[in-house]
């Protein structure tokens, strides 16, 4: 069984079975969110390859302090209702605060707070971090659109929001834990036991820029980090 779906889905699907031996490809914090008792050695039925999504935001506030070096506000939106979204936002106020950058969050729930949010943070905050998880990459095209209305940068996790006018993403290349999970499932079908299987951490990891929204919003992106983007929307 390969699985990519978030923290709740992944422990519906533990609880389901203690026998049948499950792959997860995409999960953001395997000992948080009770999946494996470590990384090392999984345990039990249930092994594959964490995202690091939590452990990535140091790098994206650094990147979001090259373009906007000024930055001192840092608005979050983000569903606060996926357990382990909430989990990431409480790392990123506690490293922020540590840098002296107040953080303000508005919750997203459904698509119709996305407006309201974003307009709350409106003159709070000098650029937008977006907590990704699946009702945020559902509804980027909204996130971006009100983002880019309201004139502030976006920072995301991965490309598929610079495919739809978000400005800046630091992520792991999802299509290639995708590939390493399937060497994962080879093993298992070849006799191998998940709890004697390491969980892998990411390798590859994408910087995309939209160029098209930095001209949009007026902001000039240095070259040093258009030389290191794996790609640039232009």
């Amino acid at each position: 069984m390969l699985l990519s779906q978030e923290e709740s889905p992944f422990r519906q699907q533990k609880r389901a079975t203690s026998v049948i031996p499950i792959v997860f490809a995409l999960a953001p914090d395997p000992i948080g969110s009770g999946l494996v008792a470590s990384l090392a050695r999984p345990g039990g039925n249930v092994t594959g390859l964490s995202n690091q999504s939590g452990d990535l935001f140091d790098k994206r506030l650094e990147i979001l302090r090259e373009i906007i070096p000024g930055l001192r506000r840092l608005g979050i939106i983000a569903n606060r209702d996926n357990p382990q979204v909430a989990l990431e936002i409480s790392d990123a106020q506690d490293k922020a605060r540590k840098l002296g950058i107040d953080v303000t969050i508005s919750n997203i729930v459904r698509a119709d707070d996305i407006a309201p949010a974003i307009e709350a943070l409106k003159g709070n905050a000098d650029c937008l971090y977006v907590v990704s998880d699946a009702f945020a990459v559902t509804n980027r095209v909204r996130i971006n659109t009100f983002a880019l209305a309201a004139r502030m940068p976006t920072m995301h996790a991965n490309r598929e929001y610079i495919e739809t006018g978000g400005l800046i993403s630091y992520g792991t290349n999802y299509p290639d834990l995708f590939r390493r999970a399937g060497n994962y499932v080879d093993k298992v079908l070849r006799g191998s036991k998940p709890a004697d299987l390491p969980v892998e951490q990411p390798t590859k990891f994408d910087l995309i820029i939209n160029l098209i929204t930095a001209k949009a919003l007026g902001l000039t992106v240095p070259p040093t980090l258009l030389a290191r983007a794996d790609e640039v929307i232009e």
